[in-house]
């Protein structure tokens, strides 16, 4: 499906139908990388045993991390290429391109190689127990020794899509999960490699589509590609990536620091079955993680006609892409409500058949999903205020949901109610900054209302 041709369009177009065209394969490109999570988990789960899905669920943070790393540079250079690209400025692009390609040659050398080093030390700090550390050690070694590939593959991919190859983008993410399907129940079923057949199914997807990414910026066919008269190094691009690229980075590190303490959590208030019970979050959070991709693919839908309306200065515009963005984003929750809560046992048991583990995923997902139907409100109105330039609200609601609201509830609720305090200290954050989120739009909106309003009266 191509996007319009015409800008201007985004001004006129009936906004379901840019909605949808804008939508569908930025939807098809968020969801990869829960997929990916989500093929590695049945499997593991399936073909290994059901502690290897604790020892995976177990890697989430330090899995955080190495993603921060990446969408470090790849966010802040992809959006550097697209404000030089806009300016016509195609030999600083060319330069950013170089720069991005060195530093996630650098980060990943860097980050890869002390994280192997202290690997156990970090597992351990995450949570790791005698009885599962084996399978976490195993599986995020692999995936640290092969980073050089997925950082230079996540980030040219990224640079590919802002620097006018969209569908090439969506295609090359496909070509990676499409290939870890097929790869991954051979080294696990049929070779019997266990978390190192898991492991190394994902960095075989991603080497091929490395090779597709990195074979289309060296073809001097596209648009902007590797030169030789390019700067490898150029300090105000540099400072620039890392400067746009710190808002993912953070939220990104801060989502390794809560899960690490819900791990600790579970393992303290799980008793004899603190392991599997971290297990249990691993499963409720790749299938919840999922749904909420989906949510953000809608909201990378939304940008650019949120982003061409408030510029034009057509606020109805804006305000009907917010509202019908909100009915998208909770139907989509609300759907994954729906399945999660009434069909727990169904959902659990694609990933293992162990009673213990799917016993704590049921109550997982009827706890922590409570208020999951207003996530999908939330995640619209965050990234509504990104898209009309007032990212520090938009980071301010994310992280205080997170640091704020969720670490605090996270010691307190389980003095009270155990392990299933753990559980509700999850569903209470999502309540707490939802109201705040909704709070913030309505102040918001006011102001805006007030100043479209001056303005046309002006003219």
């Amino acid at each position: 499906m191509s996007t319009t041709d015409k800008p201007q369009e985004l001004g006129s177009r009936p906004i379901g139908k840019l909605l949808l065209q804008y939508s569908v394969p930025a939807i098809i490109a968020s969801t990869v990388t829960s997929l990916y999570n989500i093929i590695d988990s049945i499997f593991i789960g399936r073909g290994v045993d059901a502690l290897a899905i604790s020892g995976l669920a177990i890697t989430f943070p330090l899995m955080n991390l190495v993603i921060a790393f990446v969408t470090l540079i790849a966010v802040g250079g992809s959006t550097i290429c697209s404000i030089f690209l806009g300016q016509r400025d195609s030999k600083k692009a060319t330069d950013t391109l170089h720069s991005v390609l060195l530093l996630s040659v650098m980060h990943s050398i860097i980050f890869g190689g002390l994280s192997i080093i202290f690997l156990d030390d970090i597992l351990t700090l995450f949570g790791a127990t005698e009885a599962t550390i084996g399978y976490a050690s195993e599986f995020m070694l692999i995936v640290l020794l092969s980073t050089p590939i997925a950082y230079v593959f996540i980030s040219l991919n990224n640079v590919m899509r802002a620097t006018g190859y969209p569908t090439k983008a969506m295609i090359s993410a496909l070509v990676s999960v499409g290939v870890n399907i097929i790869v991954a129940p051979i080294f696990i079923f049929v070779f019997h490699w266990g978390m190192t057949g898991a492991a190394l199914a994902t960095v075989v997807g991603q080497s091929v589509a490395f090779v597709w990414v990195l074979k289309h910026f060296l073809s001097k066919n596209s648009y902007i590609h590797f030169s030789r008269s390019a700067k490898w190094f150029s300090w105000t691009i540099i400072k620039n990536i890392y400067a746009i690229g710190m808002s993912p980075f953070l939220i990104n590190v801060c989502a390794c620091v809560v899960v690490m303490f819900i791990n600790q959590q579970l393992l303290k208030y799980g008793g004899t079955d603190g392991d599997m019970a971290v297990g249990a979050y691993g499963i409720v959070n790749r299938v919840i993680m999922l749904f909420l991709m989906i949510v953000l693919g809608v909201t990378q839908g939304m940008q650019p006609i949120l982003g061409y309306n408030f510029g034009a200065g057509n606020w109805q515009r804006v305000k009907r892409t917010l509202y019908l963005g909100i009915w998208v984003g909770s139907a989509i929750t609300v759907f994954g409500f729906i399945v999660t809560v009434l069909f727990p046992d169904f959902v659990t048991g694609l990933f293992t058949d162990d009673e213990t583990l799917i016993k704590l995923s049921r109550n997982g997902f009827r706890i922590i999903l409570i208020c999951y139907p207003l996530i999908g409100a939330a995640i619209i109105i965050q990234n509504f205020f990104q898209s009309i330039g007032k990212p520090q609200l938009s980071i301010f609601l994310s992280v205080t949901r997170q640091m704020v609201f969720l670490l605090p509830l996270l010691f307190i609720f389980p003095i009270w109610w155990g392990i299933n305090g753990v559980w509700l200290s999850m569903a209470g954050s999502d309540f707490i900054s939802f109201v705040i989120t909704v709070v913030t739009l309505v102040v918001v909106q006011r102001r805006l209302n007030k100043k479209f309003s001056n303005n046309a009266t002006r003219t």
